[in-house]
């Protein structure tokens, strides 16, 4: 046992410590806040996805859908989602709107600043083609459905849908992975000097990554008089989330590992997305920042626990 807490502790620690470097660098003032946002789209706009390029391009793709493990981890998500909706509403005495808000937060996981370089260093290369394969999906399918109950409470319209495709057809993470699995399909891979570049951005995409979460986490802080909501929403993710998904992960057949994928990918802590859909609305901002921020924190803790029980280490 002693053996084991050791060997998960070599795989939490160092993704988290990176993340209170980059927190602590914000707060002495090391790191201007200029630098903060230009980091972070430094990371989300080339660096993850050239190495979701990578990972694609010279992984071994499943020859059918992995249906039973895309539902296995929807099901979970959208489980806490209506579960934080229903709670903003009856218990916390919120708006449909801001209701939403609570449900996006609770669902939807930090993958690009948290998920890649935790599961990446608890599964290796064996857990890559998974988790690139739940990230091509996880943002369309939960911001598609924030927007349409956020837009339905108050009339759809046309120029915000029209605004979400384009936003999901330019994003560069799904640019990536569209662009991984093209390679892979027609056998292109990069070789000498552009592969030594790709094999470089891929490499500054985990340390970047981590940083920059400890950046925004300055940023963002908590919000006072929302805690209350706010660690619902963090008990939702952290917790319940990914034990609907280890649940589901024994209705349907998969390899191991990619059940654990799941599984970890639904312990990761509250997207900063959750915060930015909060901003464009005009609702739930406060609720949604204490969120990120706190359930990033309390991540180190329950992401141990998650890979204990996933016999990780």
């Amino acid at each position: 046992m002693l053996n084991t807490l050791a060997d998960i502790a070599i795989i939490v620690l160092p993704v988290f410590g990176m993340v209170a470097v980059g927190y602590l660098s914000a707060r002495i003032g090391l790191v201007s806040e200029r630098a903060t946002d230009g980091l972070a789209e430094f990371v989300f706009s080339l660096s993850v996805p050239v190495l979701i390029f990578k990972t694609l391009s010279e992984s071994q793709l499943p020859q059918a859908q992995p249906w039973g493990y895309w539902i296995s981890y929807f099901v979970g998500a959208f489980f806490v989602f209506g579960l934080a909706m229903l709670a903003a509403e009856r218990l916390f005495g919120r708006g449909r709107q801001e209701a939403v808000i609570h449900g996006f937060a609770a669902g939807q996981a930090n993958t690009v600043f948290v998920g890649v370089p935790l599961i990446l260093k608890a599964y290796g290369p064996e857990g890559a083609v998974p988790l690139f394969l739940l990230i091509a999906i996880h943002l369309p399918v939960m911001l598609v459905a924030a927007t349409v109950l956020l837009e339905g409470s108050a009339g759809f319209s046309r120029g915000t849908l029209v605004k979400l495709v384009k936003a999901l057809a330019f994003n560069p993470i799904l640019v990536g992975i569209y662009a991984g699995a093209l390679a892979r399909v027609l056998d292109i891979q990069a070789v000498g000097v552009p592969k030594q570049m790709v094999d470089l951005l891929a490499a500054a995409a985990t340390p970047c990554a981590l940083i920059s979460l400890g950046l925004s986490l300055k940023r963002y802080g908590m919000a006072g008089g929302d805690i209350a909501p706010s660690a619902l929403i963090c008990v939702l993710k952290l917790l319940v989330h990914p034990a609907a998904v280890l649940a589901l992960t024994f209705v349907f057949t998969m390899p191991p590992v990619w059940a654990g994928v799941a599984v970890l990918f639904a312990a990761m802590p509250s997207g900063i997305n959750g915060y930015l859909l909060a901003q464009r609305y005009g609702v739930g901002v406060g609720t949604s920042t204490s969120a990120v921020s706190m359930s990033t924190g309390l991540a180190v803790v329950s992401v141990a626990f998650w890979l204990y029980v996933l016999g990780v280490g």
